[in-house]
């Protein structure tokens, strides 16, 4: 008789509202703890992404019949042998152009606040302390074009060193890491089964087509940007294959970049830079992304964008990097559960009319 008369829905959202209020009143006690947790968790997180995104790869191998061994082996190899490639030949090769660019920048302002008269010096002035900040501490690790590995902190190479060895280790377990995740989803229903098995094969198509059109891209736009010979033709293609990113915000600033480098240096070059976006934008638009992307993840623009500035505004530019793969983790768990959220609604529909 009581029941009838109590709304507990009511006093169920009562006590969530109050509980939301007790944590925004201690919010600063819950972020001190929360960062406390991130940096205790950080390195197993980024560990297991690594090894999560090498997976592919190794059961590739094994699907060729190497054995598991040798697969690991050739995997590891492959990761470690581009990283060794980027950390001691690709990167002073960068930091040397990325100096330039940032000189290009300067002089591109400056030329702008004389031809249109327009007071621009704070802005110049907070650029220059950046790129300086930036071209420091660069110049701590990097020393006549190789690394100084004695210039980095202890703690940020030990910090590596637990990233790599765990990674190692993921990566040699994931298959039972998958089986035991997979036999506790089963335990549990098989509909919870076939929702990780879902989430998994929009994470494995994410992460197969960003690492194929970010290597495209950067062939494509390193060859391109030789061809009209541009000086910063390395750095714009290693910003092209990282912007793959920050979804279609990424490539704006990789073009924004160029075109202020090209307008810099001569006329011609800028003519000849416009001529490249358009016909890199087409071929991108037409043929390489619906070539790459076709068979994999399908999100609509306006939830790319809306993720990317919601992901910013979190959390800075980790947010915007995570912003995508959450946003296809989201709307898969909305698709797989949408008959559900809908007799959920039916439902209080239903009991709605019947308290009428």
């Amino acid at each position: 008789m009581l029941k009838n008369k109590v709304d507990f829905k009511l006093i169920n959202l009562a006590i969530l509202i109050f509980i939301i209020y007790l944590m925004y009143q201690t919010g600063s006690l819950w972020i001190g703890i929360l960062a406390k947790l991130w940096e205790v968790l950080e390195p197993l997180l980024i560990a297991f992404a690594l090894a999560y995104a090498l997976y592919p790869l190794k059961r590739y191998f094994m699907k060729q019949k190497v054995p598991k061994g040798l697969a690991i082996f050739l995997t590891l190899s492959i990761f470690f042998g581009v990283f060794l490639f980027v950390i001691f030949l690709i990167a002073p090769v960068l930091v040397r152009e990325l100096s330039n660019l940032f000189s290009s920048i300067i002089v591109f302002i400056k030329e702008i606040s004389v031809d249109f008269d327009l007071n621009l010096g704070p802005l110049q002035s907070s650029l220059n302390d950046a790129f300086n900040t930036v071209l420091q501490n660069a110049g701590k690790y990097l020393s006549d074009g190789a690394i100084s590995i004695i210039n980095v902190s202890l703690s940020v190479v030990t910090q590596i060193l637990i990233i790599l060895s765990l990674m190692v280790y993921f990566l040699i377990d994931m298959d039972k890491i998958r089986h035991k995740v997979g036999r506790f989803a089963r335990r549990r229903s098989k509909k919870s089964y076939r929702y990780l098995a879902q989430i998994d094969i929009e994470m494995r198509n994410y992460l197969s087509g960003f690492l194929r059109i970010a290597i495209i891209s950067f062939f494509e736009y390193g060859i391109v940007y030789m061809l009209i010979g541009h000086p910063n033709a390395l750095l714009l293609a290693v910003l092209a294959s990282v912007a793959n990113l920050i979804p279609y915000f990424g490539g704006i600033i990789n073009n924004i970049v160029a075109a202020i480098t090209a307008f810099v240096i001569s006329p011609a070059l800028f003519i000849r830079t416009l001529i490249a976006f358009v016909f890199l934008s087409a071929l991108d638009g037409y043929v390489i992304n619906p070539m790459v992307y076709g068979k994999t993840n399908k999100v609509h623009p306006i939830l790319v964008i809306s993720s990317v500035f919601a992901g910013g505004v979190l959390f800075g530019i980790l947010g915007i990097i995570i912003s995508l793969p959450l946003a296809i983790f989201l709307i898969t768990t909305i698709k797989f559960y949408k008959a559900d959220i809908y007799e959920i609604i039916e439902d209080i529909k239903e009991e709605k009319k019947a308290n009428e």
